[in-house]
Order: structure tokens, then sequence, then C-alpha cells
């Protein structure tokens, strides 16, 4: 090939074909392609793996036996130990694992998703050891990226994100080596490759390098995409939820103990954001629903008389939440509450929430709701103020909200009157068969009251410092869960405590209803937002009081109320930025598109006034510098054109740098050659070509070096071009330093040659 110029000092290569006899001694690259090609694939394999076990899904005999199966396989790897199942065998076990899917699916995971999961991996495991293909390969590539789609079903966690980047970078790796892998020119490539022995560590360093390359250029490009294209909806994961303790914790019908199993979790339920709240100086019950009837096991609402009505849309977009059933028509809570006490006048507060897909369609209000608003084409609203979503294509994700605070002073509701509208009769009916004793303790413990007020303020101080709070529930159902936990067990968790309270009341002829939903989590200061956990799950009781509305009483100990400030900084930042990912990543809509495009408007408005201010002073700055350098030249001449001398050479210095380093490179290996024979061989070969070129001799891209010699007419020069070329080939072929010192006294004798 014709010689061409040198780009970089540290970059000598000849790309002239090697004698025959010197390749028989090259190692073929070939080799070292399908090495790290098997590498990458394994890699792609491990990612996919450690993306899927990140969610936390897997059980724990699958983690094992899957990671020892991948250890086993980077160690053959490592020692380059073909190791591979017979072909023979692989039908089999593939068939008779088809067997166990069945009996995976029916006894041991009862689960569709999770049995498939576990056929994944065998089938991952299974080709792992079976190699043989390049099919084979594609295949498992195939395998670990259903795994890594497997991941995106089970989690909608931050930490999928960087699995999911590593597992992209590698696929790029395996893609471009399978390329080099499977190209024509392989055959050529390997031909002109040169005897280093560790030439193979330079294509793996240049992948190295133009893999993250290509990553973050289609990270960049698929990160564009998302920002321009909002989801239209958001519940492709809200699906899998469906069924599970949150659904049906927060429905129409609630069996004693269904929050006590919710609460047995840690997941994270929802964040809350609430406007001018930065040091978590609120603790509110997040209201749900509100439930009627109890038949001494379940509390439910009776659908005859549960009515629903969808909420009227605002002009701004937001639906009104009106006051249903809340005591005086047309008053808020806070004009029944004017002239209390302990402050007069609205508490409203303004909140953001966002919700994590946990099956259920309920809005979570503070108590009471006024307003609420998001991307949802209707919402509706019963009879007892729970707020639910009626658009089926879009799951409660992310809304914002309106609520009154304000409530009656102890004063107010000592003072309320007896009568009882009809609409509250229901919230009086007890369970056919409840405990002849819980009557009498009611009235036992309310004696000294003379108002429901105070009645029911004794029961909930009762309640909270008699009895014990614990999530262990029962190991078998009693017969009275209500009685039990009153007279015989005398702990238990939230549900206990409402029920019990609310029957009280209701023996009292006070009307009560209880009422599930989430407390306060805990404050993250990082964030400014309230983390609401599984654990914060509650139920809690709402007496009602004419001219007032409902109440809340809350009979349960602070154990099961208080939230837990136990977080570390550390656990704070990883929610946040797993905050930031399920709002901006998985909830990305047209809202947050125009919030986005605000935020970019008013940024690039402020930056380009900053810019244009810093131009302005720095143009001000540089004419008072150039003025002062003038009154400078026309005081000191001499000085003034020795700095400029000074500056020309600097100047020029750092524009011809790199022609310099290279210089300064070149010469020190001609001085040296013993260094690096190979690349001083190719720099007097290409100066040769230099000199021979202005004589007229050029030589063509496929002659050889001995081709070219003979082509040289002079007879004379070419002997000498001759003597040369064989130094050159024994200096760049044979890294032999001897042959390289000999080049320079070579080449000038055919420069004295060249010149007859």
């Amino acid at each position: 090939m014709g010689a061409g110029s040198v780009d970089d000092a540290a970059s000598f290569v000849d790309l002239t074909p090697m004698p025959r006899t010197a390749q028989l001694d090259v190692i073929p690259l070939h080799r070292a392609i399908n090495k790290y090609f098997d590498l990458s694939i394994y890699l792609l394999v491990l990612m996919g793996f450690a993306t899927l076990a990140s969610t936390g899904a897997l059980d724990l005999p699958t983690i094992t036996l899957v990671g020892l199966a991948l250890a086993l396989r980077g160690y053959v790897l490592a020692k380059q130990r073909p190791v591979a199942i017979p072909e023979r065998l692989t039908t089999p076990l593939t068939l008779a694992y088809f067997l166990f899917y069945g009996a995976d699916y029916f006894l041991f995971s009862r689960s569709f998703l999770n049995a498939t999961v576990h056929l994944v991996l065998f089938a991952v495991v299974i080709r792992m050891f079976s190699l043989r293909r390049d099919r084979d390969s594609v295949t498992l590539a195939i395998l670990a990226f259903l795994m890594v789609l497997a991941s995106a079903v089970l989690t909608v966690d931050s930490v999928f994100l960087f699995f999911f980047a590593a597992f992209m970078l590698v696929a790029v790796g395996a893609f471009l080596l399978r390329e080099l892998k499977s190209s024509e020119a392989e055959a050529k490539f390997r031909a002109r490759h040169s005897r280093d022995p560790q030439e193979h560590r330079h294509l793996a360093f240049s992948l190295a390098r133009m893999t993250p390359g290509l990553a973050i250029l289609i990270l960049t490009g698929a990160a564009g995409l998302f920002f321009v294209l909002p989801r239209m909806s958001t519940g492709y994961l809200g699906a899998y939820s469906f069924g599970t303790d949150f659904s049906t914790g927060f429905s129409d019908r609630v069996q004693l103990g269904g929050i006590g199993q919710i609460q047995q979790s840690d997941a994270v339920v929802m964040h809350i954001a609430i406007d001018g709240d930065k040091a978590g100086a609120h603790f509110l019950h997040w209201r749900g629903v509100a439930l009627e009837n109890f038949d001494g096991r379940n509390w439910s609402n009776p659908r005859e008389r549960w009515q629903k009505y969808p909420l009227p849309r605002e002009a701004d977009g937001s639906f009104a939440v009106p006051l249903v059933d809340r005591g005086t028509p047309g008053r808020t809570p806070s004009e029944r509450a004017e002239g209390r006490g302990n402050g007069s006048g609205a508490s409203f507060i303004h909140y953001r929430v966002m919700m994590e897909p946990i099956g259920t369609n309920v809005f979570f209000l503070a108590p009471w709701g006024r307003r609420i608003s998001g991307a949802y084409r209707g919402v509706e609203a019963d009879s007892r103020g729970a707020v639910t979503n009626l658009d089926i294509q879009r799951p409660v994700s992310l809304y914002e909200a309106e609520s009154d605070l304000a409530i009656p002073d102890a004063g107010q509701l000592r003072a309320a009157g007896d009568f009882l509208p009809a609409n509250v009769f229901d919230d009086l009916q007890l369970p056919p068969r409840l405990d002849a004793r819980i009557a009498p303790l009611a009235a036992r413990v309310t004696a000294s009251a003379f108002n429901s007020y105070d009645k029911a303020e004794m029961l909930e101080k009762y309640l909270k410092s008699t009895y014990a709070y614990t999530l262990q529930l029962p190991r078998t159902a009693p017969a009275d869960p209500l009685a039990n936990f009153l007279f015989e067990r005398r702990q238990g968790h939230c549900e206990y405590f409402a029920t019990s309270m609310a029957m009280m009341l209701r023996t009292l002829r006070i009307p009560a209803r209880v009422v599930t939903g989430f407390t306060s989590g805990e404050f993250n200061s990082v964030t400014g937002n309230y983390v609401v956990r599984a654990r914060n799950a509650h139920a809690w009781v709402e007496a009602y009081f004419p001219g007032y509305g409902w109440i809340t009483f809350d009979p349960t100990p602070p154990a099961g109320v208080m939230p837990q400030q136990n977080s570390s900084l550390a656990m704070l930042y990883l929610d946040a930025a797993s905050s930031f990912w399920r709002e901006w990543v998985i909830s990305y809509d047209s809202s947050h598109q125009f919030v986005l495009g605000q935020t970019l408007m008013s940024g690039t408005r402020s930056s380009w006034e900053r810019a244009h201010w810093w131009s302005e002073l720095r143009y001000a700055r540089l004419l008072s510098w150039a003025r002062q350098k003038q009154a400078s030249v026309v005081r000191k001449p001499g000085l003034s054109l020795g700095w400029a001398i000074a500056a020309v050479l600097l100047l020029g210095g750092l524009t011809n740098l790199r022609r310099i380093l290279r210089f300064i490179r070149e010469r020190g290996l001609r001085a040296h050659p013993e260094r690096a024979p190979e690349q001083v061989a190719s720099l007097w070969y290409e100066k040769l070509m230099k000199l021979l070129r202005r004589r007229g001799l050029r030589k063509a891209a496929g002659q050889t070096a001995q081709e070219f010699v003979r082509i040289i007419p002079h007879e004379d020069l070419r002997k000498k071009v001759r003597s040369f070329s064989d130094a050159y080939e024994a200096a760049r072929f044979g890294n032999s330093p001897d042959e390289a010192r000999r080049l320079a006294e070579l080449y000038e004798d055919v420069e004295i040659a060249a010149k007859k």
C-alpha cells in the first residue's frame, strides 16, 4: 500500500505487506476476536441477571443456582477451558424442564410471570454451556434481553436505570465484536497483522474506547426522544399490582386484619410535597375510603346505599370536591370552625402526591379535600367523601390537591346538638352478634361524660392507654375477633382499635365509621417530601357531630401511628433519586413536558441575559486594557517589541506543538533505535518514500517493498534501495536493533545515488 504521512508520533504503522516468511509467525487475531466476543456475551448475560436480581422479585434458590452457574462460566472463560453440555443432552433437559414448568406454575411459584422467568433463566444456563454456533450466541443475547424486559415489568426502581445502562454498554460491544467476527475481510486483516504477541490487546482497548461513545450516543438520542415524546399512559406497570393487599385494603370491603397485612411491608407507596412545608411540620391522616357496615369480621359499604357521582371539572381543569354529608350545607370546615379557641379562619394547604402503582384507584387526600387536579378524564366521589379515578387508561399516579384542615374546637363540639339527620342512621347500626360485654364497657368508660364529644375523647384515651399495639396477627382466626381483642388478647393493630371505638360509640348512639388510608410518613429533608410507606397504612374513626359533620379520632397508641425517623442521609439521597426516576421517567407526560419547557425557556432567557451582561463587562475591560497597552507601547517601544516577538514565538510554538513533539520523538528514536526497532524502521521507510517521490518514483498501493525495488530503472539506485529494503524488513518484521541502526547509513547511500 502507498505510504502516507504519519499523523501521530506515537503511532508508526507501515501498511506494506510483510514477507511471506514472516506471516508464519503471526498470532491469528480471529482467536482474540472470538475470545472477546465470548466474554461480551457472558457479560451481557451477567448484566441481564443482575438487573433481574435487583428487582427483589427472585427467590433465594433461583439467585443461588443461577449465580453459581454464572460463576462457573466466568471461571471457564478465565481459564480458557472449553466446557460444554453434550448436544445429545440439551434436548432431553429442555423437555424435562417444560414438564417441571407446569409444576412450577401450579405448585411452587403459582404465578405465570415468576414461572416464566424461571423458564428463561433455565434456558440461559443451558444455552450458556452449549455454545457451538453463532446462532447460539444470538439466542443467548436475546434471552439476556428478555431478563432485562422482565426486570422492567417487575420494578420501577431507579436502580434499573444503572443496570440497563451497563447492559446497553456491553450490548454495543458484543454487536461490534460480532460484526468483526463475521466480516469477510477478516483474512486480509490477519495478513496485515504484526508479530506483536500483545496485538489483540490493542483491539480490546480500541473497543473499550469505541463502545462507551456509541452507548452515550444511543442514550443521548433516546433521552432526546424520551423528553420530546411524552407518555400517553403510565399504567403498563400498574396492571401487575391489582389483586394485592393494597387493592383489597382500600376498597368497599375490608376484612379485619387486611390493613395489618399491608403494614408488614416497607415498600414506598407515595411521596407527598406540601407547599411551604420545608421542615416536615405536618402530621396528617391521608383519607382513602370510609366504611359504614360491620358484620363482626368485615367492614363494607352496601352497594344499594353507596351513592357515587362524577365531579364537575372547573375552568382551570381541576375537579371540585363538594362538601358531602359534613354538617350544615354550604359551610366549609373553616366556616364551621370560625371562632374556635385554638385559632380561627381557613386552614388550606396545597400539596402534590406521586403514587406508586399499587393497584388502587383511590385518591388519598388530607381531610377535607376541596379540589383535585391531574391528567385524568374523570373523577368521582361517593357519599362518604372517598374520591376515586374513572380513567381506566391512566391509573392514579400524579395529582395535586387542596384541602381544608380546619376543625372546630372542643367547646364547639361539646355544644353540638343531639339532632341526627336521617343520612347518618346507617352509621349507628351494630352487627347482629355483637359481644354483650362491649356496650357495658363503653358505658363504664364514659360514665362521667355528659356530651358526645367527651364520650368520644374518653373512649379514644382509654383504648390508647389500656391496650398494646402489635403487628403480629393471631395464628388462628378467633370466632369473634373484636371480643378477642378487647377481652382476651388485648393487643392488635390499628383496625382493631378503630373498630372497637366505632362499635362502642354506636352503642352510645353516636354515629361512627372507620376510615382507611395512610398517616404521614418520614420527612425527607433532601427533597422536601413526605415518604409514605406501606407500614404507614392506617385505620381510624370518624364520629358525627350535628352542625359540624365528621370529626377524626385516632384510638391507636402512638407506637402504631407516629412515623419512624430512622433513615440515614444516604438512604434519603437514594429515595430522592428514586423519586426523580418515578416522576420524570416512569410518569413523564404532557404536564411534565410543559413544566420542563417552561423551565428550559426561563433558564435559557436568564442564561442569555447573564451571557450578555458578562460579554459587555468583558468588552469594557478589554477596551480599557487595550488603551493601557497602547499608552505603554508609546512610552517603551523597545520593551513592547520584545514582548511582541516573545508572544509570536510562543504562539507559533503552541500552534506547531504536535509537530515539535513528533520531531523530538523521532529524533530520540533514531538516536536510540534499540528502543523500538519497528517504529524506527517505519520512520526511515516513510522518509525514503518521500525522497523517491521527489525523484518521480511512486510506490503503488498493492506493491510490496521488494516489488517496488524491481521497477526502479536506475541500476545503482535500485541496488541501494534493495539494501535499504532488506534492512527495513529485518528491523520492521524481525524486530532487529542492528538492522535499525544501519538504516541511517543506508538512507544516505540512497540519497547520494538519487542525486546522480
